[in-house]
């Protein structure tokens, strides 16, 4: 397979596994009046309207402008023009701030084409930067127009490559502002404040955050002169990254400002998902399910993910995977173990409890790990995409999730440990690019009111369903 300059060739019970699954595709594109070519090196392109191979084998044209249409909720699944949409994808959080600057711009246009080439279909990334280099506000509702721009242009150039965005509009942490500089701001203004958590509970600083929500919300994009709130490109809003309130462990705070944020951005926008950008960690409202948890002060945070969740205006779950931060920081097996228990802990109170899909929307390992290889990274990887697959096989809610996190070359003072660069890792390369060609076929098979009930069901069983896969 070739994808951006780099070769390799799947071998032995691989590739036997993808072979069989492109020669269910060709019977498939049969059936539609099409031609699919398969080549002995295991390429394979498409002849049909219904393709197009310029920016990666996976790039369907379901996606022109007229297909390109709002991702809703039904049930606990994805929906897309009344398929099914399940979700492989990435996280990439800078890519505002590099496309301030023409000189780094490219590198968005980069990690999209390479993302697109192996068929990973929505992005996470962030719509802040508060006071900081580069900074989108600049104090409160004061904004930089350049950088504004900047983001135009990433969500125009993330529809070129039909990839959705999840844009995520405040970090709890002080990265690129967050939480703490809102504080800062705060004080600035002769606020009597004492902790970052007043972030939550301070009606000031509510009405700040609000107010950089409806500027987001209402920009009108230079690039496509859509509005964001208007933009199928924009796959949801994400509340907060990693909202956290210790100091109100029973999590009354901060499910008050989830309460009174969501509803307010469905005031503005009905149009699109929203998701709250929880960690996943159990609360007071669910004891008997602390039990998974990853340690006792995961429990302490003041987040409460089944409460959470429940919560008028949220639309879908999200939960992160990071054992080497929770569980401890030297590889090992216990981390494969964990990262099955926790996802299938939240997939069955999806389905049981809150009913929604639930994206595991950061998932990672990091190279500065003691006794981290490239092999334990692509052993997490299939892990979680396995427990995603074996949610899918049964229509359940396990929807998908997202790589933390994907670069492309030259980035490298940017990287935390975690980054992927698919060019350097052709291993890590092919099991993405496998996941979503099997992701794929459930999202071009059945419509929701087949709900796998449809005669294709059998030959996706032949294929898919494999046990092994």
């Amino acid at each position: 397979m070739q994808c951006f300059g780099v070769s390799f060739q799947c071998h032995g019970y691989l590739q036997e596994m993808l072979l069989l699954s492109l020669a269910f595709l060709m019977v498939f594109f049969e059936n539609l009046g099409t031609n699919v070519v398969i080549g002995f090196n295991g390429n394979y392109e498409h002849h049909s309207p219904h393709f197009s191979t310029s920016q990666g084998i996976y790039d369907m044209e379901d996606v022109e402008d007229d297909g390109w249409q709002m991702v809703e909720t039904k049930g606990n699944q994805f929906i897309v023009n009344g398929q099914p949409f399940y979700v492989n994808g990435f996280n990439t959080y800078w890519l505002m701030v590099m496309a301030a600057d023409q000189s780094t711009r490219g590198k968005v246009s980069e990690v999209f084409q390479q993302a697109s080439s192996v068929g990973l279909t929505v992005c996470r990334t962030w719509a802040f930067n508060d006071g900081q280099w580069r900074a989108l506000q600049k104090s409160p509702s004061v904004y930089d127009e350049e950088v504004f721009k900047a983001l135009d242009f990433v969500v125009s150039e993330a529809k070129k490559y039909k990839i959705r965005l999840i844009l995520s509009l405040v970090n709890n942490w002080d990265a690129y502002g967050g939480k703490p500089q809102y504080v800062k701001w705060g004080k600035a203004a002769g606020l009597n404040l004492t902790s970052d958590d007043e972030f939550f509970s301070h009606p000031t600083l509510r009405s700040y955050y609000k107010a950089h929500v409806k500027a987001v919300l209402n920009r009108v994009n230079t690039f496509t002169n859509i509005t964001y709130k208007d933009d199928p490109t924009i796959f949801a809003w994400e509340l907060m990254n990693e909202p956290r309130c210790t100091s109100d462990p029973s999590g009354d705070t901060l499910q008050s400002w989830i309460a009174e944020m969501a509803v307010y951005v469905k005031s503005l926008d009905a149009k699109h998902l929203v998701e709250i950008g929880v960690e996943g960690f159990y609360g007071p409202s669910a004891p008997a399910r602390a039990q998974f948890n990853p340690n006792s002060y995961a429990t302490q945070v003041g987040t409460d993910f089944i409460r959470n969740h429940q919560t008028l205006g949220v639309d879908f779950a999200s939960v992160h995977i990071y054992a080497d931060s929770w569980i401890s920081q030297t590889i090992s097996d216990a981390h494969l173990q964990f990262t099955t228990t926790w996802m299938e802990a939240h997939i069955e109170d999806a389905e049981k409890y809150v009913g929604m899909p639930v994206i595991f929307a950061e998932f990672g390992v990091s190279s500065k790990d003691p006794g981290y290889n490239s092999s334990f990274r692509d052993a997490l990887i299939s892990t979680v995409y396995k427990t995603v697959l074996n949610s899918t096989k049964k229509g359940g809610s396990g929807a998908g999730s997202l790589l933390w996190q994907l670069f492309p070359e030259g980035m490298d003072n940017m990287d935390d440990g975690y980054a992927i660069v698919l060019a350097k890792a052709p291993s890590t390369l092919n099991l993405i690019s496998l996941h979503s060609s099997k992701l794929a076929i459930f999202n071009s098979m059945c419509s929701w009111k087949c709900h796998w009930g449809c005669k294709k069901k059998n030959a996706l069983g032949t294929i898919i369903y494999h046990d092994d896969l």
